[in-house]
């Protein structure tokens, strides 16, 4: 039967307290059928799956876990079940008393051997026994006496002996189980057999001889006078065969009742942990996903601006290069005129004034062209310097671009301070170096923001590494392929293997643990730092120094496995915790030696949850 009817939508989450209430009528009034004829129990908003008949407990606890919400059930099909759930709870109540109810013995008529009192732990005594001077070592052996009644499979055997006629008794302890009791029972009918048993013992007080007596302890030797009836009061109870098989029962039925509370409380804790789960499953999902989002949209923007720095620099390039070559035609202009001037010597004193006058005016313009020479080489300089020593990007390409109009302006400063052109051309240039300026402060102030949202979003990520830490144990079992690894932890295989090569066994054992123990200590020590730095390819590299004093010594004294087992440590804690020099935990790819992401811890947890639930259903 659907639970749903073809007209309705699904619901929203604010929607299903409202709507259960719907389908709980409907289950009140008959439409639904939850009892089925033979008395069995059904989930009616399943049909057609494998299981149709439940007990009472077993059907709550599926509609209970199908109603707080799985990621396969829509909202409809946890409120369908929370209403299940209800009614079940109110209204087959009386089917919970039933099924609970524990089950009443019946009585049974019972043998004369079932309520005869024996005493428990199964004893069995031995009367009459003789010494004489060549044997009284022996008999007062326990060992002797074991070994006589191996087949009945005695724990212990007790002597009581009479220093003065060296006469003795014995107590043969069996094992407290039915076993016991049947090797108890043995033992007396082979002293029956041979006709030395209680009643025979009892009949000829007189006549006794060197004959040992034997049968199984009750009442009457539990409550006799003397060392037997001392030790049996001492060590054990009076006990009837029905009085035991009921206390098994009993106690067989507690630990029944035990275990089932103990099932149903750990499938409240799975479910609660499955709905923490659902919750930093969604978390995580959202910030990985927030993350591969705005890493793609940095991959994008570098790449533009790359390319933007790119064109930017092979215009800049062909713009020095056109300025260089108009500096070398009004080089060569001024130079003609300079080589006319000096041919006009001969003219008059007027001329010659005027003539003198343009010279001097000459050879400031021509300076002026040698100071706008170096300043355009210096400023070509600087580019090709930022060009050559950093990558191209936005905020180098608006540098190249202010140090380009720095340079120009320099020249233009010197081609011509009164040409008019000239000062609105450097006004313009002025105006866009500002505005160069700005874009370039904007950047910074964006590539700010940007690394303060790369920073906050790594931070999330290692603290829901914490959190996967902190939870990890209670979500995985011993052996998993990702787990928790304890970073800096001397691993103490090395030093057992070790110790067995070199000291007794008793010894090697010790000597490893205390020598594992000294170590970790040393690794803790903030002042012993067994490290160096070198340069690699221009960068600076800190590696083990393998001619530290202690490590050396070590070495020489301990061997390579040792050894080895505390660089592996060294190593970690540099690595992991280098200013606290403690041990931390790190989420581990066992399968693969490596850091686990947290993608595969993830799944990984997803999978063994999965299992565990199918497994519990």
């Amino acid at each position: 039967m659907d639970s749903s009817s073809g007209e309705e939508s699904d619901l929203s989450e604010s929607e299903i307290n409202e709507y259960k209430e719907k389908p709980y009528e409907e289950i009140r009034s008959g439409k639904y059928k939850v009892k089925a004829l033979n008395g069995s129990l059904r989930c009616p908003f399943c049909a057609g799956k494998k299981k149709q008949d439940y007990k009472y407990k077993d059907l709550l606890q599926h509609a209970s876990g199908v109603g707080k919400g799985s990621a396969n059930r829509s909202a409809k099909q946890r409120a369908n079940h929370l209403a299940l759930a209800k009614y079940l709870e109110i209204d087959l109540a009386s089917e919970a008393d039933e099924t609970s109810r524990p089950t009443v013995p019946q009585a049974v008529d019972q043998t004369p051997e079932q309520t005869e009192l024996y005493v428990w732990p199964w004893m069995g005594i031995i009367m009459n026994i003789v010494a004489e001077s060549k044997n009284i070592d022996t008999l007062h052996d326990k060992g002797y006496w074991l070994k006589r009644f191996a087949k009945y499979k005695p724990i212990n055997v007790q002597c009581f002996w009479n220093e003065v006629d060296l006469t003795g008794q014995a107590i043969v302890v069996f094992n407290s189980d039915w076993n016991g009791f049947v090797n108890a029972t043995q033992f007396e009918k082979a002293f029956e057999s041979e006709r030395h048993s209680k009643k025979h013992w009892n009949g000829q007080q007189s006549q006794l001889g060197s004959n040992i007596y034997g049968w199984c302890a009750r009442a009457d030797d539990y409550q006799s006078d003397g060392p037997i009836g001392d030790y049996l009061r001492k060590v054990g109870k009076l006990q009837t065969i029905s009085g035991i098989v009921q206390e098994a029962a009993q106690d067989r039925n507690s630990v029944v009742a035990n275990l089932t509370t103990k099932i149903d409380l750990t499938n409240e804790n799975l479910d609660e942990l499955q709905y923490k789960y659902n919750e930093t499953t969604m978390s995580l999902s959202r910030m990985l996903e927030e993350k591969d989002r705005l890493h793609l949209a940095f991959i994008e923007e570098t790449r533009k601006m790359q390319r933007l720095a790119r064109d930017n620099v092979r215009r800049i390039l062909e713009e020095q290069e056109k300025l260089n070559h108009e500096l070398e035609t009004k080089k060569r202009k001024i130079d003609n005129w300079t080589r006319e001037l000096n041919k006009r010597e001969t003219l008059t004193e007027r001329e010659r004034q005027k003539l003198d006058e343009e010279k001097k005016k000459n050879n400031e313009r021509n300076n002026s062209l040698q100071l706008a020479s170096m300043e355009q080489k210096k400023a070509d300089e600087n580019v090709l310097r930022l060009v050559e020593e950093q990558k191209l990007d936005i905020k180098q390409k608006l540098e190249m671009e202010i140090e380009d109009l720095k340079g120009k302006l320099q020249v233009m400063k010197h081609l011509g301070q009164d040409d008019a052109a000239v000062q609105k051309k450097m006004e313009e240039m002025n105006n866009e170096l500002q505005e160069k300026i700005d874009d370039l402060q904007d950047l910074e102030s964006t590539n700010k923001a940007l690394i303060y949202k790369e920073r906050q979003s790594n931070d999330e990520l290692q603290e829901a590494r914490k959190v996967l830490i902190q939870g990890l144990p209670e979500l995985l079992g011993n052996r998993t392929n990702i787990g928790l690894k304890r970073m800096g932890e001397l691993d103490p295989k090395a030093f057992h293997d070790t110790c067995k090569s070199r000291f007794p066994p008793d010894e090697a054992e010790i000597q490893a643990t205390t020598l594992c123990s000294s170590w970790q200590e040393n690794l803790k020590n903030p002042d012993w730092h067994p490290f160096k730095v070198i340069v690699e390819g221009g960068n600076p590299k800190e590696i083990l120094n393998e001619e530290d004093e202690k490590l050396t010594n070590l070495k020489l004294e301990w061997g390579e496995e040792i050894y080895n087992a505390v660089v592996t440590a060294l190593k970690e804690l540099n690595e992991y915790n280098p200013s606290g020099r403690y041990v931390i935990s790190e989420l581990w790819n066992f399968k693969e030696n490596r850091k686990a992401t947290l993608k595969e811890v993830v799944g990984y947890v997803v999978r063994n949850i999965k299992t565990a639930k199918r497994k519990r259903t």
